[in-house]
Order: structure tokens, then C-alpha cells, then sequence
């Protein structure tokens, strides 16, 4: 191969992982640091009380919400969004909208969807400013709606996208344990060093599972997440 041809090639990836990275980033201004998505009520709860059982709570989290909702579904819109098949992407945006089982998980999925559209239009990378033929998001889309579009036009590879929004939601949850429970920094880093590898095998599952078998199956963050609209005192959204 040329030596122009690799470079360019290579200009190419850093750019899509600059853009990955920005998109995954803390600083990402979508507010997404003001949601719990249920683990401050878990903590309220005592279930989720120190490293050992934070630990359990995200695996349980991942492994059967996440592996089978997000992350499939994530590669699918971003496939839908190279397509531009307008219909696939209303059909698995409503989906994930029709999967969230209480009022605070769809108001955080919606509100950081179009949190992400304001300050994606505010770079000019929305769907119409690339072509007037483009689908336009969905209405109230949902925020992996949303990332999923941002990935493609960043030219984030699919493995990559879900891989990055696993590990942003992975450490907006730590972030909430450190801010909420007796937590300190140095313990959430040997959760990074337990869970990393789960991340992983979480993207390999996902992108193995067919359509008929998608779909979250967690109970107990439902609950958490319903009693969280009552509790007295919170720091968080959700």
C-alpha cells in the first residue's frame, strides 16, 4: 500500500476515534451527570452498599439490561442510519421507548436524546445538514437513537460506538457512586479493572443476539427506579 494510501487510512481512524472520544466524553455537555438511572434508590434501599455489591449491581445491570437492549439495538440504528431507512429507525426507536418501564427511565433516555440533537445541531452535524433526503430524527428520539446517528457520521465502526457507550455508561455510574455512597476513587478504579472485561463480552453477546431475543429483564432496577420518584431526599434525576 502506498505510504499516502495508509496515511490517509489512518487520518481516517483517528478521526473516528477523536469523535468516539468526544462523544463518550464527561465534558459531553447532555447533562447526562444528573441521572442515577435507579442506583441512587438502590443505595436509599441498602441493596447497593459498598464496592463488592456495586459491583454485582452494575454486572446484573449489564448483563441483562444493557447486553440485550442498548447495545443490540444501537448497532442496529446505526446500520438503519447508514441505510437511511427511515422506517427501521422509527421502528427500534420506539422500541426502546416501549422498554423503558417507568417515568423517570423514559424521561432520561428522552431528555438526553435531545440534549445530544441541541448540541448536535449547534455543530451542524444533524441529518439535514448532510443531505435534505436524509431521515430526520424521531420525534422525542431517544438518546441512543440519537448516538447512534452521531457515531455514523463520525465514522465510528459499530463495535467501537457500542463499546464506547457501554464505558460511558459505566463510569456516569461509578460517578454516581462516588458522589452518593462512601465510595472513594481508588475503589472505583479496581471496579474499572474487574468490569472491563465484562464490557467487552457484552458487545460480543450483543452482536450475536437475533431480534426476537432482545429485550431487558430486570426487575429489580424497575422497582428501583419506580420508588425513586417518591424518595424524600435525592441528588439525582433518576
Amino acid at each position: 500500500m502506498p505510504i499516502e494510501a495508509a496515511q490517509g487510512m489512518a487520518q481516517g481512524d483517528d478521526l473516528a476515534l477523536l469523535g468516539l472520544l468526544q462523544l463518550v466524553s464527561p465534558a459531553l455537555p447532555i447533562g447526562a451527570f444528573a441521572f442515577s438511572q435507579g442506583l441512587e434508590s438502590a443505595f436509599e434501599l441498602g441493596w447497593v452498599k459498598d464496592e463488592a455489591s456495586l459491583g454485582d449491581w452494575l454486572t446484573g445491570v449489564l448483563d441483562d439490561g444493557l447486553t440485550r437492549c442498548e447495545l443490540p439495538v444501537l448497532a442496529r440504528l446505526q446500520q438503519a442510519w447508514a441505510d437511511e431507512g427511515a422506517e427501521a429507525i422509527a421502528q427500534w426507536d420506539g422500541w426502546l421507548a416501549a422498554n423503558r418501564e417507568t417515568a423517570e427511565l423514559a424521561a432520561e433516555d428522552s431528555r438526553l436524546g435531545a440534549s445530544l440533537a441541541r448540541l448536535l445541531g449547534s455543530l451542524e452535524l444533524l441529518p439535514s445538514d448532510f443531505s435534505a433526503e436524509a431521515p430526520a430524527l424521531p420525534e422525542g428520539a431517544s438518546y441512543v437513537t440519537v448516538f447512534a446517528w452521531a457515531a455514523q457520521v463520525r465514522g465510528v465502526a459499530p463495535r467501537q460506538a457500542m463499546l464506547g457507550f457501554a464505558w460511558a455508561w459505566f463510569e456516569n455510574q461509578l460517578a454516581v457512586a462516588c458522589k452518593a455512597l462512601p465510595l472513594g476513587h481508588t475503589a472505583a478504579q479496581r471496579l474499572v479493572e474487574r468490569l472491563r472485561p465484562a464490557l467487552v463480552t457484552a458487545v460480543d453477546e450483543a452482536l450475536e443476539l437475533n431480534d426476537d431475543e432482545l429485550g431487558p429483564a430486570l426487575p429489580g432496577l424497575a422497582l428501583a427506579s419506580a420508588l425513586h420518584e417518591t424518595q424524600y431526599s435525592r441528588l439525582f434525576r433518576s
